[in-house]
């Protein structure tokens, strides 16, 4: 009896020990489970949840099906359109694809092919004859070089190139339209007809190439400056280059003719179109000086709206003429006069190409 007593105490001490030890643990699978020092002094730590958890590859749902196979590419250019007519937009966020952008430079040399190639087909659609045209003048008579006279125009050209000589050459008829833009023509001297002689027709009226001497209208011209423009010298050739390139528009009514044959051109069409670059320039500019010389320029110029522009008229200064008003009319002096009170740059009659 004294053994089963003894017995039944030490039971009930153990008991009330384990119960002890038991209520003090967070858990009870953590009495048995086997805790480093460094976490045994936070028995909280030891019920967050791992930070890598286990991967069960049964636990992982299927992905989704795809049809990747079968699925064609997506276009590369879907976004960006690259074309030389279109600028390319700037992405300071990098979101526009490196492979897609072009220099300033790979830009300008593929407009400059693109133009190219455009000036290539319209020389071919009018047999030659619309060739080095100005951009600004192409895009102002455009339609005019669709019309059905400008194309028999063309036809007769070409035939006439292959028949015998014709000035001026075909890369300089239109050279009038590259010394200055549309826009920016101030005056218009128009003449008549091309010069007929070896090297002399370059596209600009009374103007001839560097090397030929100057013809007799254009002399009677030099003497009119010599006296009306202060320091003007009268130089040893005939190129108005000079003049072309500060707004000064050398129109003849013709633009071709047969060597040796003056107005052998003449009524072909090209009339029409030098009435259609007057017009153009009455009705988009204003303030333009016309010097009007001779009166086959006066009826060309009849129609000139002298409330937008000015007119200045005389003799034309052919030897046959120049005595009889030409010499003394002070154009020169007086077109650089009306300039000035629109507010516009007076033309620099000096200002020519040097003596070669």
């Amino acid at each position: 009896m004294y053994f089963a007593g003894n017995f039944h105490m030490v039971i009930n001490n153990n008991t009330q020990l384990l119960r002890i030890i038991m209520n003090n643990q967070a858990k009870i699978s953590t009495f048995f489970t086997k805790v480093s020092p460094g976490k045994r002094q936070n028995t909280g730590a030891l019920e967050k949840p791992p930070k890598k958890a286990r991967i069960d590859n049964e636990n992982i749902p299927p992905s989704p099906k795809t049809d990747y196979g079968n699925k064609e590419p997506a276009p590369l250019l879907k976004k960006y359109d690259t074309s030389p007519d279109r600028d390319f937009p700037s992405s300071p966020g990098g979101d526009m694809p490196k492979t897609e952008c072009l220099s300033p430079e790979q830009k300008d040399r593929v407009n400059g092919n693109k133009a190219a190639a455009l000036a290539k087909l319209r020389e071919k659609q009018t047999n030659g004859l619309l060739t080095k045209v100005g951009d600004s003048w192409y895009k102002a008579l455009q339609e005019e070089f669709t019309k059905p006279y400008f194309v028999e125009l063309s036809k007769f050209v070409e035939s006439e190139r292959k028949k015998g000589t014709i000035y001026p050459p075909a890369d300089q008829v239109f050279s009038w339209t590259r010394y200055c833009k549309v826009n920016d023509v101030k005056v218009v001297i128009l003449g008549q007809d091309p010069y007929h002689g070896p090297r002399q027709a370059h596209g600009l009226c009374f103007s001839v190439q560097k090397g030929v001497p100057p013809p007799p209208s254009l002399v009677n011209m030099y003497k009119e400056l010599v006296n009306d423009i202060k320091g003007f010298e009268r130089p040893g050739h005939g190129t108005l280059t000079g003049w072309s390139e500060q707004g000064v528009l050398l129109l003849n009514a013709c633009l071709t003719v047969r060597a040796s044959q003056a107005n052998s051109h003449k009524d072909k069409g090209w009339e029409k179109l030098t009435d259609a670059v007057i017009s153009w320039l009455n009705k988009n500019c204003s303030g333009i000086v016309f010097m009007l010389w001779g009166a086959y320029a006066q009826k060309k110029g009849a129609f000139i709206d002298k409330k937008k522009h000015h007119i200045l008229k005389s003799v034309h200064p052919s030897p046959l003429s120049a005595h009889r008003g030409f010499i003394g009319c002070k154009h020169f002096s007086e077109c650089n006069n009306l300039l000035t009170k629109d507010g516009k740059t007076p033309i620099d009659w000096c200002h020519l190409p040097p003596q070669e």
